[in-house]
């Protein structure tokens, strides 16, 4: 069974605590109430959805600065509440990204509707963060030549290439290169290459360009042949 998502609530009025869990119960959610951030920042986090319902003006630490310690959690956005519209606290908060500023009083539907999006936005994160696990953990299965072939491939090496640098047959690269594949889950190319970059992966030596030598004795490493100027200068002569 799915887990309720959760509505903290931090708030040092009683009433409004009281209140405002009736109201989050009633819509279908979980509310977990507390008085203070210390309060909040006691509690462990919950395996589900999740949003916050905060006070600004709070005993000890402000809402502000609970905002500030909890930056990292992204699954759980914040509504804040206040007592008074000030324009730049409301500005503050909006930057640091709080889904919404409400003055009290305010009408249980807009809170309510404020809580949804909140909530849509933690199940979205969720989402993304159990995505990018899931990436790492592939990525975590690939054998030490495996990850090196992967990186030099996704800088946009050709086979050939990769075993020049690895110091390996191509043949070799190509059986290494389908396990990647296949480990990463990755249906093509251009798709592992977005794999790589989710997982900031240091970028593999590019390929260098081939220079096509003018005369075969410069691929061959022999000093260019001067051209046989006695033709022409018999020719002259004879002129």
């Amino acid at each position: 069974m799915t887990a309720r998502p959760t509505v903290f609530v931090v708030d040092a009025d009683v009433s409004v605590r009281e209140s405002l869990e009736l109201l989050i119960d009633r819509s279908g959610w979980q509310p977990k109430a507390f008085a203070s951030a210390k309060e909040f920042l006691a509690h462990p986090r919950v395996p589900a959805p999740s949003c916050m319902v905060l006070d600004v003006a709070l005993p000890g630490l402000s809402g502000l600065d609970l905002q500030k310690l909890v930056a990292d959690r992204t699954d759980m956005p914040i509504i804040f509440l206040t007592g008074s519209g000030d324009v730049a606290m409301t500005v503050q908060a909006m930057k640091a990204g709080a889904v919404e500023f409400l003055t009290k009083p305010f009408r249980a539907d807009v809170l309510v509707s404020a809580i949804r999006e909140a909530l849509e936005r933690s199940w979205r994160a969720m989402a993304r963060e159990a995505a990018l696990k899931s990436l790492r953990d592939s990525y975590a299965s690939l054998s030490r030549r495996e990850r090196e072939v992967m990186e030099l491939v996704v800088s946009g090496l050709l086979n050939k290439q990769v075993g020049g640098e690895l110091g390996i047959s191509e043949i070799t690269v190509k059986a290494h290169r389908g396990q990647v594949m296949r480990k990463m889950h990755a249906d093509s190319l251009p798709a592992l290459v977005k794999m790589a970059a989710r997982l900031d992966l240091p970028a593999g030596r590019p390929a260098e360009p081939v220079f096509q030598a003018p005369w075969p004795e410069a691929a061959s490493g022999r000093s260019p042949r001067a051209p046989d100027t006695s033709r022409a200068s018999a020719f002259r002569a004879s002129a």
